[in-house]
């Protein structure tokens, strides 16, 4: 194939081959071979959030990934994750010429609880299921199946370009590095220290991933970052005992009423943010530009959407895609399944701010604690739990527009651009420690039950993923300035 190519190099036919490779790309995916390979891969218990599990985790890596990756030309080194012994991390390089533009890829090999006792009469979490166009087992869709997917691509451009069908040695015209971790469904523990550490290793000129959901099934995504999730506890603590109602109701300070009146200071009943430090600064013209495009789409099961919740003004898109939300978690006080005529000595609330980029959330608590006193609400605690920053790729960037259009050439269709998922992944790791614009290229669609049971793959959505990554890469190559940039 290589001969084929370099003699056709200039030639109007090169496009045929293109759509030959993404075809094979995609004809794979729907081949025993793939299968076989999910199913081994599906078949490791690599649950990141249960103890003991860290040698799954090495198995993945050292089994699965590793000997794939050195059939391509790559150099491996799996390596302890700074912050826990039972979730190591793995790097590959295939460097053609240090001079050379990188890209830096990425997936995840482990996955949620299997929750196995709640999935379908008739699937095992850990087995690789087929029913129609659904591949049912836990990482298809988060986040083996996605990755897999990737390294078809990869292979299947590097096969064309390698000499004697030999993929190692195929000159791509640039570099590839990868990056995979196994703990990023229990927060993607290490990964920042670890990539702090490595930035020799993992400098590159560009992002490229697959995690999450399209927009929709039918529609091929791009996003460009994450808003940002910041948890945090509302503590009312009066007394540690409860007081009968009757006796005590009017000299006690009720800790229930107290949160209830805190968390409306803080956002009203129609979902509004109150206070003016957890609002954003308005969305560059650019973001809402690309919101606007956004297809409207209602997949089939999801809840009816309320077009009077939320900031007003904004279209359902704008608010998921580029406003902050305030939600309430958790609510905790008395005993609800069994309610006594008592004041509860305590209450609290678990609430989340998801926040887009330009959100200024420094010394987080002691503004919300001064909010809340300004409002005449006074002794409760603020509590930070746990923070991810949120991300964003300009939609007007160059790389960009140049993914969008080999979508369009691959697909026919023209990709959804998210300039941020509503949800969080750990994008501000790439984004913020190692400087990168950041492409994320989801194949998934958001009925696959990710994280819940009866997790599944769309193998129609994988094998155009592995359409779309063969055009991709193959582009790269082609077109170097387009992809390797700044602007």
């Amino acid at each position: 194939m290589r001969s084929e190519i370099s003699g056709r190099e200039d030639a109007a036919d090169v496009r045929e081959i293109r759509r030959a490779l993404t075809r094979e790309a995609g004809e794979f995916v729907r081949s025993d071979g793939f299968f076989e390979v999910l199913t081994s891969r599906v078949a490791r218990r690599t649950e990141s959030q249960e103890s003991g599990n860290g040698q799954a985790a090495r198995d993945y890596l050292s089994e699965d990934i590793v000997p794939e990756l050195a059939a391509l030309g790559f150099d491996s080194t799996i390596y302890e994750n700074p912050e826990s012994d039972e979730h190591p991390l793995l790097i590959a390089t295939r460097v053609e010429d240090p001079d050379l533009p990188t890209v830096l890829l990425y997936g995840h090999g482990d996955v949620q609880f299997a929750h196995a006792d709640q999935w379908a009469e008739g699937l095992d979490p850990w087995v690789l299921t087929r029913d129609g166009d659904r591949l049912y087992g836990r990482g298809t869709a988060d986040n083996k199946g996605q990755h897999t997917v990737n390294t078809v691509a990869l292979r299947t451009v590097l096969d064309a370009f390698g000499e004697d069908g030999n993929p190692a040695e195929a000159a791509l015209g640039y570099n590839v590095s990868i990056l995979m971790e196994t703990a990023e469904e229990a927060g993607s523990k290490g990964l920042r220290a670890f990539a702090a550490d490595h930035t020799d290793e993992l400098a590159a000129d560009l992002f490229l991933a697959s995690d999450g959901p399209r927009i929709s099934a039918e529609v091929p995504t791009l996003f460009l970052g994450s808003r940002g999730a910041l948890n945090f506890r509302l503590i009312a603590h009066e007394r540690d005992d409860n007081h009968h109602s009757g006796n005590w109701g009017g000299k006690l300070r009720n800790p229930a009423t107290v949160i209830a009146a805190a968390i409306n200071s803080l956002v009203d009943g129609n979902g509004v943010i109150r206070i003016p430090a957890l609002r954003p600064a308005d969305p560059p013209a650019s973001v809402r530009a690309a919101v606007a495009k956004l297809p409207d789409v209602v997949d089939d099961g999801a809840p009816e959407i309320d077009p009077t919740w939320g900031e007003p003004g904004l279209t359902p898109a704008e608010r998921v895609f580029a406003f902050n939300v305030l939600e309430v978690l958790a609510l905790d006080a008395g005993e609800p399944a069994q309610v006594v005529n008592a004041i509860p000595g305590t209450a609290s609330a678990m609430m989340q701010l998801r926040f887009v980029v330009g959100t200024d959330i420094s010394d987080f608590e002691n503004r919300v604690r001064a909010h809340l006193e300004e409002q005449g609400i006074t002794g409760v605690v603020v509590e930070l739990d746990h923070c991810m920053p949120a991300t964003r790729l300009d939609p007007d960037s160059r790389v960009v527009g140049a993914a969008a259009e080999s979508i369009r050439k691959t697909t026919g269709l023209e990709a959804a651009v998210e300039p941020n998922l509503g949800g969080t992944i750990p994008n501000d790791v790439f984004a913020e420690v190692l400087g990168l614009p950041t492409v994320w290229v989801p194949h998934s669609y958001p009925g696959c039950h990710q994280h819940a049971p009866d997790e599944h793959a769309l193998l129609s959505i994988l094998e155009q993923g592995a359409e779309i990554m063969t055009g991709m890469f193959w582009d790269m190559r082609a077109n170097p300035s387009d992809w390797f940039t700044s602007k």
